[in-house]
């Protein structure tokens, strides 16, 4: 019986709207009611005639700047305000409502109508009800209309009484921070998440730390995403969200037992206070078993269209046999790769769904978006995965995935590590084929180098190890690191705690390259430093840190900094490059390495301590 009449007041509600905006009386309203009122509402002329000043009331008017024209209710014995000329008592006020009247609707069906200067002049008026914006802005965002969606949801907040925001304020503000970031408004996103962090109630206080903390971690700041997750721990101590939060941080950070043991953690936690409901202990459970395959398996299940595609691609990764092995041969002193007919065979076939091609000048990148028409590629891949025998192929598929899912550790195993051994294959082959370096522009060598380091990059964050390995491999190959890969073998060495073996590496890149010479190689400066610093070399390491002060003059300020302005530089997994002394330089490195810098006991407090004598 609810149902039936939430539908038609929805139905009553939209025909007075469009009658009231044909001049705004309310006789041109009454008449409609009496006239096409009752049909609405299953014939029932009474109901029709009581509902309308109800409706009317509460109507935003055009003509009023945006306020409500009240009716003054009658008393039971005054006339009927349906204009029927019947006392109240024997006219509407013997109506009873079958259900609930939103204060709110017409505020609402008004919002949804509305285009262009109206609404936005409505919007400005400030009148308009929370819960009237609220859910005006999710219907739009729900039908795809972002713009409209945006404009409501932002009014919303800008006008917000923080005090009686109502809490399903909450859906749409992650609504309107993902609307920020779809269509590239990242200053309002950013202003919005300091407004609620400053003045927004607690429930929304702790949901904004939580996405400011995803919001971190998807920019490699590692640090700046464990301080607010602190923070929101202490706002939401009690919320199953920051167990999948603080996974993926641990993760992130290199930490895979300890994500396991506070998996386990909130599990009990959460178990004991009763309020989850059986698929959220479920995921709990899943997530204190394998923290990594349950993230990896939540990102494919929320894929709505490419979830079984992909899925069916980590079955084909699985049980891919060995790859057949390359024609190379020894030209000129160095080692050159070129496809055969069979594996340009496999390639074309591949190509005809996939389309996009690689971008030539690139490291890393394409000409196109490949997950555009991935519902085409992805399937036949996973039913003909012998085209894995081209290296082209592989190459194109490593990018793809590296592009999106690169910065999530969880994924490395089940779609990089395969990849990787595949191509570890090959380049032991190339690498036993004779002497000779494997340069990047002889034959077919850059599909080989590419797909290599997109898997490096791919299992940077959630397999180090393998990660490391296969750029020492690459390295062996192409020694003159156009990758690229020398900093990335330096900054995990120093997370696995091999200092002497990064002082080497660094030693090595350092000495080929003239200290005036403009190159990005802050990474390497500084992981010298931290190296010399860890093994007690504490004069080289300050004649090292001047040098890296020579090169670049924000780093130490920003590494040292808790809380510093970020500067804007391109995710690390896109391949794009900073200039070299610049702000957005010395911000990469600290987004990659603070948290070593951090964790290095004393390390901090001796960099402040040596620039402040200099």
């Amino acid at each position: 019986m609810l149902a039936v009449w939430v539908d038609q007041l929805l139905g009553f509600a939209s025909g007075a709207l469009a009658a009231i905006r044909q001049d705004e009386r309310y006789p041109t309203l009454m008449r409609w009611a009496r006239e096409q009122g009752p049909g609405r509402v299953g014939g029932d002329k009474a109901l029709a005639q009581a509902l309308a000043p109800e409706l009317w009331s509460q109507t935003p008017l055009e003509r009023l700047g945006f306020a409500c024209e009240m009716l003054a209710r009658p008393g039971r014995n005054e006339p009927c305000w349906c204009d029927s000329g019947r006392k109240m008592k024997q006219c509407c006020g013997a109506v009873s409502l079958p259900g609930h009247l939103p204060p709110h609707l017409m505020w609402m069906l008004s919002l949804r109508e509305w285009k262009g200067n109206t609404l936005k002049a409505a919007l400005a008026s400030g009148r308009a009800p929370a819960q009237a914006l609220l859910e005006a802005g999710l219907i739009a965002a729900e039908s795809g209309q972002r713009g409209r969606a945006q404009q409501i949801l932002e009014s919303l907040f800008d006008n917000a009484d923080w005090d009686r925001l109502p809490e399903q304020a909450e859906p749409a503000f992650e609504i309107l921070l993902d609307l920020f970031q779809e269509r590239g408004f990242y200053r309002k996103r950013e202003a919005l998440l300091d407004e609620v962090l400053d003045r927004g109630p607690m429930f929304l206080r702790g949901v904004a730390l939580e996405r400011l903390c995803l919001m971190h971690l998807d920019n490699d700041d590692l640090d700046s995403a464990r301080s607010a997750f602190v923070r929101a721990q202490q706002a939401l101590p009690d919320s199953p969200t920051l167990a999948y939060i603080e996974a993926m941080l641990l993760l992130h950070e290199g930490h895979e037992e300890e994500a396991v043991e506070r998996s386990r953690f909130w599990l009990r936690r959460l178990t004991r206070s009763g309020e989850l409901d059986a698929d959220q202990l479920q995921f709990l459970a899943d997530l204190a078993d394998n923290p990594g395959a349950t993230l990896a398996d939540q990102l494919l299940s929320a894929e709505e269209d490419l979830g079984e595609p992909l899925v069916g691609l980590q079955t084909l990764l699985a049980e891919l046999t060995p790859p057949p092995p390359l024609h190379v041969e020894q030209k000129d002193g160095e080692l050159v790769y070129h496809s055969s007919a069979r594996e340009d065979t496999f390639y074309a076939a591949f190509h005809e769904g996939f389309q996009v091609e690689v971008d030539p000048d690139a490291a890393m990148g394409f000409l196109g978006d490949p997950w555009v028409n991935a519902g085409q590629w992805l399937p036949v891949l996973c039913s003909s995965p012998e085209q894995l025998d081209s290296p082209a192929v592989l190459q194109s598929l490593a990018l793809a995935l590296t592009s999106r899912f690169g910065s999530l550790p969880w994924m490395a195993p089940s779609l990089f590590e395969p990849l990787a051994e595949r191509l570890e294959r090959w380049l032991i082959q190339i690498r036993q084929a004779g002497e000779g370096p494997f340069s990047w522009d002889r034959g077919d060598n850059a599909q080989l180098l590419r797909a290599g380091l997109a898997l490096v990059v791919g299992m940077e964050r959630g397999s180090r190890q393998h990660s490391r390995e296969l750029a020492e491999l690459l390295l062996s190959l192409d020694n003159g690191d156009s990758l690229g890969l020398r900093e990335l073998v330096l900054d995990q060495l120093l997370r696995e705690g091999r200092n002497d073996e990064a002082l080497e590496i660094s030693r090595e890149a350092l000495a080929s390259t003239a200290e005036d010479e403009p190159v990005a190689l802050l990474g390497m400066y500084m992981g010298q430093v931290l190296a010399l610093y860890r093994l007690g070399e504490l004069d080289e390491a300050a004649s090292a840190l001047e040098r890296a002060r020579r090169h670049n003059g924000h780093a130490v300020m920003l590494l040292c900094a808790d809380n510093p302005r970020p500067a804007n530089v391109a995710s690390n997994i896109t391949g794009a490059e900073v200039e070299p002394g610049t702000r957005a330089e010395a911000w990469q490195y600290r987004t990659l390495m603070r948290d070593q810098w951090r964790s290095t006991p004393g390390a901090l407090d001796w960099l402040n301590s040596v620039v402040s004598r200099s």
